[in-house]
């Protein structure tokens, strides 16, 4: 069982990943923008972030360079989840340090698959 931490604005899109993950047996972490997730990843050290990129305050972008460039948190992989699906936006988020980029809706086995792919052994 794994903490995760799911960065996102929409209550509806983070009710769904979390049903999912904890179907799984994951325990759920939640923050509603990209500031609080970067203040929640510091915290509580998941063992890995989920997350959006169009949010309020700061972007996903921006809150994922903030966690993987920060020596107390640069260990835990981040996915963005999102709906922005430009080949540009995948580059863009590979650079801000994420470990894979994944296209909203999500089917249950591609998270439960990329989840695991990028827990800690």
């Amino acid at each position: 069982m794994a903490r995760i931490l799911i960065v996102d604005d929409s209550p509806t899109q983070t009710l769904s990943l979390a049903k999912i993950l904890k179907k799984h047996g994951h325990e759920i972490i939640t923050a509603t923008d990209g500031a609080q997730g970067v203040e929640v990843a510091k915290a509580e050290l998941p063992d890995l972030v989920l997350m959006d990129v169009v949010m309020p305050k700061i972007n996903g972008f921006q809150a994922t360079r903030q966690i993987t460039k920060n020596p107390s948190t640069s260990h835990i992989p981040v996915i963005i989840v999102t709906t922005k699906d430009q080949e540009t936006d995948k580059i863009w988020g590979a650079r801000q340090g994420a470990k894979s980029y994944v296209i909203k809706p999500v089917e249950e086995a591609t998270l439960i698959e990329m989840v695991n792919q990028f827990l800690p052994k």
